[in-house]
């Protein structure tokens, strides 16, 4: 099946329509280009093969068929005519104006961009995603020379010439030609509205990536396009009569399927042929929402509807925003076509409002054929696609000064190459520090010098779109601080100082471990303690690891005390929470309840230790202080063990005194509780919720999030929230079933008593 011709003033689209708002222009500068063009492109051919002269011609016809106005035809030879010229943008400004240098200048550097894009040697794993990501940037550039439509036009035009040619030559179409046609140009033709070229893009794209299945599909039809399209128009006047009979105002559009969106819903839909309802299909538009549901009640009227093909996006719209009621019908012939009815306020959001139905129509309302229809750069098609049409009618209200004043292609974006040809998209005014980030991290880092274009460089120098840059490196090394000095203009991209400040930040933690890990081995030495792992002792601390207990005493955020403390526990002192805890106390002598008896030894003065927080039923042994009685520790106390070490004639048996340990009015004593746990938002209340359960007064609580072993604000992302909980028991053994509460809490790692 052939793609047809489009003729001359046929279906225009809208966007180019708008080619016409100003004044007509006479076709002489149309044969003025041609004749300036003729000499220069006579006998040349391009890199397809395809005669220079004829393929100007070609995009010239193309221009005229979708209405553009003569002077984006005359456009076309110039265009061509400046790649056999010394100095194609003074000549041509010279011979034609600004307008059109500007012109020839963006398109020529586009076109170049598009054939490095296209050539760029793509090895590895990851072949096909860089080959994805390479047809990205090809996609952006377009959107960046968008501000003038002409370029972007010429382009498509150019496209479909050469995709002719190859179809009618029968000379065979690059598979990355075709690829790049099916993926870039179709696509912004669709979005433009160009609904000609980006079929007919499309068809013969389809054409030369997959010979054997559009063979086999054109032949599957049993009619060529022609026929479709008259068996189509001869349903939309019918349809059209009979609603305008029935008093109901309507619009009927005919809307042809192509083979490649045949081929795409069979494959996305896995349909067979007979299946797919909509090759033949009908748009309806009407002035009132009543009006869409009238206009469907007589279409269900006269045809008969496909069971199970009806949807109504009027009461329960996409998530894009798009409205439309969907029917299938079966024609008078039995053949299944689809209706879609919507009022004009729906019709003009769906064909020129947000790019979201764009995106719908590519890549299909639930994603078939594995293609994503959302994301970042859809957003910016919307976005560019509204200033195309402003900027469109600004510059055909006086197309030749509009672009007087030599607006830049790229705003804020540059691209350029490496070596290798592979494309590197960076903000405007980036340099080669920026361009070597951009490529790697590493590179950017061992970065020393740069070539442009082949010309040995200042590594300050901002780059120009189409640049080839090539970086000199060190083996080993890193960034110079004079990089973030923004006077010196060494980095314009965000990234690539967030990169070189990430360097300097791991340089300053690496030293700022060495010192911290200096100054706990010499204390580990004063102390005869070198044989303690060093992660054992960071963990007794409450420290992930060795590398985050050394990185807050290297800050001087953590003292030394704290470990010479652990390592050589103090004799205890009381204080205010052992005078509060000692009120609970009992001697032997004076028969208060719940007080701690000293085996053999009456009215001696004792207090609760600190470091285990002893509760009964809990094992307890004494330990006698100078000056300050006796100190009570559970008996698999570390501390205790360590002072029976050295002075074992002081630990003396002890025992709870009698009394009641659980009722109302019995002493409380003070317990800590540590609990470690993926920190998250509410953690801290759902644990206190558990000790509220079970009635338990919690009077102090102390947290800290650690990521990497450092200690850290809360942020509630990622980090490890260490809590310790100090309560009051009367009997600790309730802490059990709360421990065990505490550990199958979502996120909680563990949870003991300290």
């Amino acid at each position: 099946m052939k793609t047809g011709l489009m003729t001359e003033g046929a279906a225009t689209a809208p966007i180019v329509a708008l080619l016409d708002a100003g004044a007509a222009h006479s076709n002489a500068e149309i044969a003025r280009a041609r004749a300036f063009a003729e000499p220069l492109l006579t006998g040349q051919s391009l890199d397809s093969g395809e005669g220079a002269l004829a393929h100007a011609d070609g995009v010239a016809g193309i221009l005229a068929g979708i209405g553009a106005a003569p002077e984006l035809q005359a456009a076309a030879y110039l265009v061509y005519a400046a790649d056999f010229l010394s100095k194609p943008e003074e000549l041509v400004a010279k011979a034609f104006g600004d307008s059109y240098a500007s012109l020839v200048m963006h398109t020529r550097k586009l076109v170049q961009l598009q054939r490095a894009a296209r050539g760029a040697r793509i090895g590895g794993d990851r072949k096909s995603d860089a080959k994805a990501e390479q047809t990205e940037r090809v996609r952006k550039m377009l959107l960046a020379f968008s501000k003038d439509l002409r370029v972007v036009l010429l382009r498509l035009a150019s496209r479909l010439q050469t995709l002719r040619w190859h179809a009618a030559s029968k000379t065979p179409c690059p598979v990355e030609l075709a690829a790049e046609s099916q993926a870039v140009f179709a696509p912004l033709a669709n979005r433009l509205g160009i609904w000609q070229i980006k079929w007919e893009l499309e068809d013969l794209a389809f054409r030369f990536r997959e010979p054997e299945a559009y063979k086999s599909l054109a032949k599957a039809l049993h009619e060529t396009r022609v026929e479709r399209e008259q068996r189509i128009e001869a349903a939309r006047v019918a349809l059209q009569d009979d609603l305008h009979a029935q008093g109901i105002a309507a619009e009927v559009q005919g809307r042809p399927k192509h083979l490649y969106s045949i081929h795409k819903k069979m494959q996305g839909k896995d349909l067979a042929l007979e299946r797919v309802f909509d090759l033949r299909a009908l748009r309806v538009i009407v002035a009132s929402l009543p009006d869409c549901y009238a206009a469907l009640a007589r279409l269900h009227e006269i045809f008969t509807p496909v069971p199970g093909e009806f949807d109504d996006y009027i009461a329960k719209p996409k998530p894009n925003g798009y409205q439309s009621l969907h029917t299938v019908v079966l024609g008078t012939d039995g053949r299944a076509m689809e209706v879609q009815i919507r009022t004009r306020e729906m019709h003009d959001h769906a064909e020129h409002g947000v790019a979201a139905h764009w995106a719908y129509k590519e890549a299909g309302a639930r994603g078939y054929a594995g293609v994503t229809a959302a994301g970042e750069f859809e957003e910016q098609v919307a976005r560019a696609r509204k200033a195309v049409l402003n900027q469109l009618l600004a510059w055909e209200r006086d197309t030749l000064e509009a672009q007087a004043d030599g607006a830049p292609a790229f705003d804020d974006r540059i691209y350029v190459f490496t070596p290798q040809a592979t494309i590197v998209e960076l903000t405007a005014g980036a340099t080669p520090v920026d361009f070597a980030y951009a490529v790697h991290t590493d590179l950017g880092h061992r970065c020393r010098g740069a070539r442009i274009d082949g010309q040995l460089l200042p590594l300050n120098t901002p780059l120009q779109s189409g640049q080839t840059v090539e970086i000199t490196a060190v083996r080993e090394g890193g960034p110079s601080l004079d990089w973030l000095n923004a006077d010196l203009g060494y980095l314009q991209s965000q990234r690539s100082r967030a990169k070189v400040r990430a360097w300097f930040n791991a340089l300053q933690q690496t030293q700022t471990i060495a010192k911290g890990r200096e100054l706990v081995e010499k204390l580990l030495q004063r102390e005869g303690r070198t044989a303690l792992k060093l992660d054992e002792l960071a963990a007794r601390l409450g420290f992930k690891g060795a590398d985050a207990l050394f990185e807050v005493v290297g800050k001087d955020e953590y003292s030394l005390r704290n470990i010479e403390l652990l390592l050589r526990p103090p004799e205890p002192v009381a204080d205010e929470d052992e005078l509060l805890a000692q009120r609970h106390t009992r001697s032997a002598s004076t028969g208060t309840r719940g007080g701690v008896l000293v085996v053999g030894i009456d009215s001696l003065l004792t207090t609760l230790s600190r470091c285990c927080r002893p509760a009964p039923p809990d094992a307890i042994s004494g330990f006698v202080t100078r000056g300050k009685g006796v100190a009570i520790h559970r008996s698999d106390c570390s501390n205790l063990a360590e002072m029976r070490r050295r002075s074992p004639e002081r630990v003396i048996a002890v025992e709870w005194g009698g009394g009641e340990t659980g009722g109302k009015g019995a002493p409380v004593y003070p317990v800590d509780v540590l609990v470690e746990a993926s920190d998250r938002q509410g953690l801290l209340r759902d644990v206190l919720e558990v000790f509220a359960k079970e009635k338990m007064n919690v009077v102090a609580v102390n947290t800290q999030s650690l990521q990497g072993g450092a200690a850290k604000p809360r942020t509630g992302g990622g980090e490890t929230a260490w809590m310790s909980f100090t309560l009051e028991l009367s009997d600790a053994s309730r802490l059990t079933k709360v421990l065990r509460d505490l550990c199958v809490m979502p996120g909680v790692r563990s949870a003991r008593r300290k």
